[in-house]
């Protein structure tokens, strides 16, 4: 049987080492992502959004209009750094729309 601390910890650590010790932080970093898309880009882009997807470094973003995929692809390196910004740490290095 593990042996008793005594010493107190904050919640926010406790869950970072649930996560770590489970080798949840994959699936953490997906929905932090998918939070963080429709925090920056807004209801409007949100809505032709079908599907985001967080492949190693790579943001790759399903979305429904071909006129906003062409608008915003011409800001894909303006985003990455809005959105690993968000998140606290470089996540993302490349976006793809598609």
């Amino acid at each position: 049987m593990a042996k008793r601390s005594n010493e107190f910890h904050s919640i926010s650590d406790l869950m970072k080492d649930v996560i770590k010790e489970n080798k949840l932080s994959k699936g953490m970093h997906q929905i932090s992502v998918k939070d963080a898309w429709a925090k920056l880009m807004g209801q409007g882009v949100v809505s032709y959004t079908e599907n985001i997807q967080l492949q190693g470094k790579t943001l790759v973003v399903n979305l429904k209009s071909s006129v906003l995929r062409e608008e915003l692809s011409y800001g894909k390196e303006k985003m990455v750094k809005m959105l690993n910004e968000e998140l606290g740490e470089n996540l993302i290095s490349k976006i793809i729309l598609c």
